[in-house]
């Protein structure tokens, strides 16, 4: 593992010497080459310090990087240098900038949709959030992943949560676990659970495909319930003011209850959009051309607000800061991880990466601080490189035709499993992260920071992948 983790940054940091004609990159990238064979290491430098921005300053000057301005002078001071220096090698940088930005519009709509639509659904009568009741949370959220995307499921059940909780003293540990399960690695088992795994339905990866994860999902979920049951309880032991909470709810008169279930029909309708998108209805089997899917999200999201009584959105205490925050933040990502990106499609095959395991591990290392989708694209093409499949029209799908000597089925539930499950490793590694997050410290939970989350992250979920690794892989 270690070997393979080295290699993945070796060809980041070496694989490129930027080596150039009169010490001045190449204006434009020649016809045979692609634009991660002439990009210096240096250039992900902006990335770098944008995660280091992201982890440092609310350690450092926390009240000041609470306005989302000032997060967005911070993004836009390395993406924008980013993005100039991308456009100088012409065409091919142009194109990665294009294909950055269509990528962003479609994350962020269908963020911003699920969010919107999830936040005028309602969860009536004080809930008490006992340790039973927040595993059940969690474990409804893990299976509703899959049908309705780690985004929708975390923004539909974070509030209720949230709510049951509001009593306690010690809910960063619940909101933790919950990141760990709804808005990741309960989103495995079909393709609209997760980004990445979308994006390998679109290049040829059966619908079906995902189903066959669902022992790896099993083993993940399970134990992370398990364990947040027994953290849960003895946490739960020791709060001073439990006894308060149950007779604060005992005396409750709000019955249980929805209300805005309205709003089930617009979640079904995105899902509906995502899936008729991807398999191309009413387009001769092509998925539809960008814009038409990201149209009738942003017109499914504005119906739904419309349609939806203020005083709902009020009792839910929703405000568009957490889905702001999350529009600017990864505005700079989406540009400052374009060079690192490119640079890791023209090396992966130099890593060394053979066995499934391999691909498990170099897909979530770097899902945790990459975005997961494309980082699973560009180790699903390393594994067609090494076979030799082209990467025109639905590669995958000719990819996992291959003999079973290829190992390419194993190979591809590798990959899923690594950008599904390690993107739970730090806040940036998967979109609803970030969001869970915003809408805690929204609702006055003081959550972990950047680095205060990995501790968690490397305590409870590196020990359950290593597991995985021997058992799966």
């Amino acid at each position: 593992m270690l070997t393979t983790i080295m290699a993945a940054c070796g060809a980041l940091l070496f694989a490129n010497d930027g080596s150039t004609t009169g010490g001045a990159h190449v204006a434009a990238v020649a016809p045979h080459e692609q634009l991660g064979d002439r990009l210096p290491a240096y250039s992900v430098a902006p990335f770098a310090l944008l995660l280091l921005s992201i982890a440092v300053f609310p350690l450092a000057k926390p009240h000041w990087w609470e306005e989302n301005l000032n997060k967005g002078f911070v993004a836009a001071a390395l993406a924008l240098p980013t993005a100039l220096y991308l456009a100088s090698y012409g065409g091919a940088g142009w194109h990665a900038l294009e294909h950055a930005g269509r990528e962003y519009v479609s994350f962020l709509l269908l963020l911003g949709a699920l969010f919107v639509i999830s936040g005028g659904v309602y969860v009536r009568g004080t809930l008490r959030g006992t340790p039973v009741l927040n595993t059940a949370i969690l474990a409804i959220g893990a299976g509703l992943a899959s049908l309705i995307g780690t985004t929708g499921a975390s923004v539909l059940l974070v509030r209720p949560l949230l709510r049951a909780n509001e009593r306690r003293t010690k809910v960063a540990h619940i909101v933790v676990f919950f990141i760990f399960t709804v808005s990741n690695c309960g989103g495995l088992l079909t393709p609209l659970g997760d980004p990445p795994l979308f994006l390998g339905f679109l290049k040829g990866v059966e619908f079906t495909f995902t189903l066959r994860l669902a022992p790896q999902w099993a083993v993940v979920n399970g134990i992370l319930l398990a364990v947040f049951f027994v953290w849960d309880t003895i946490v739960c032991a020791h709060e001073e003011n439990i006894m308060e909470t149950e007779a604060a709810i005992v005396h409750s008169p709000e019955t249980f209850g929805f209300e805005g279930l309205h709003n089930l029909v617009f979640l079904g309708a995105i899902v509906t959009i995502i899936y008729s998108s991807g398999e191309g209805l009413g387009n001769g089997g092509v998925p539809w051309p960008w814009g038409v899917q990201e149209g009738l999200m942003l017109v499914t999201a504005l119906a739904s607000y419309v349609l939806t009584p203020g005083t709902l959105r009020l009792k839910n205490r929703f405000s568009f800061g957490p889905i702001v925050e999350v529009a600017v933040l990864f505005a700079g990502i989406f540009v400052t991880m374009i060079p690192a990106l490119q640079i890791l499609n023209v090396n992966g095959a130099k890593m060394g990466l053979r066995e499934p395991w391999h691909f498990f591990w170099a897909t979530g290392v770097l899902s945790s601080f990459l975005d997961n989708a494309p980082t699973y694209l560009t180790f699903a093409a390393t594994a067609c490189g090494i076979q030799h499949v082209p990467l025109e029209g639905a590669y995958l799908a000719e990819y996992l035709k291959l003999p079973a000597s290829a190992r390419a089925a194993e190979i591809i539930a590798a990959i899923s499993c690594g950008a599904v499950f390690m993107g739970a490793n730090t806040y940036i590694g998967n979109g609803p992260n970030f969001m869970v997050k915003a809408i805690a410290e929204e609702n006055n939970v003081r959550m972990p920071s950047f680095f205060g989350y990995m501790i968690y992250s490397t305590a409870v979920l590196i020990p359950i992948f290593v597991l995985v690794t021997v058992v799966f892989f």
